[in-house]
């Protein structure tokens, strides 16, 4: 009976440790950083903008999203303190899978951002844009 109650324990345990994962990645924050309060995932990972973005429409694949994945969610992410919820939404990619939006902005990752709150990467011009932060009300740090 002993085993049964731990074995239980442990699952329940994980179950809830994968959907508290799940929700971080899902959930948009507001931390501050070296310029300013900006938008991370809710792992801590800074959340970019790229200027060659069509409104509501994802201008970066191959080579360009292998660099600055996009933030790849189920649905609508959910918003913490400070992050307007209105300005949260999503589209959908050529390949069919949602990206998270703020602001109607595609939001993306930088792969040199190696651990939660780096922000190593404003303000570059790259694959004919310029990647930017995002502030809390929607504009991006220049």
């Amino acid at each position: 009976m002993r085993t049964l109650i731990v074995t239980t324990a442990l699952a329940v345990a994980l179950a809830l440790t994968g959907t508290a994962i799940a929700q971080s990645r899902t959930t948009v924050t507001v931390r501050g950083s070296s310029y300013g309060r900006i938008l991370f995932d809710g792992r801590g990972f800074a959340l970019y903008a790229f200027t060659k973005d069509a409104a509501t429409r994802s201008n970066c694949t191959g080579s360009c999203a292998a660099v600055w994945p996009p933030y790849i969610v189920p649905s609508r992410p959910s918003a913490t303190a400070g992050v307007v919820s209105s300005l949260l939404g999503t589209l959908k990619r050529r390949d069919g899978r949602l990206q998270a939006t703020y602001a109607g902005k595609p939001l993306y990752f930088y792969v040199g951002d190696r651990k939660p709150l780096q922000v190593l990467c404003v303000n570059v011009t790259q694959f004919g844009g310029v990647w930017l932060a995002v502030r809390p009300n929607g504009t991006l740090v220049r």
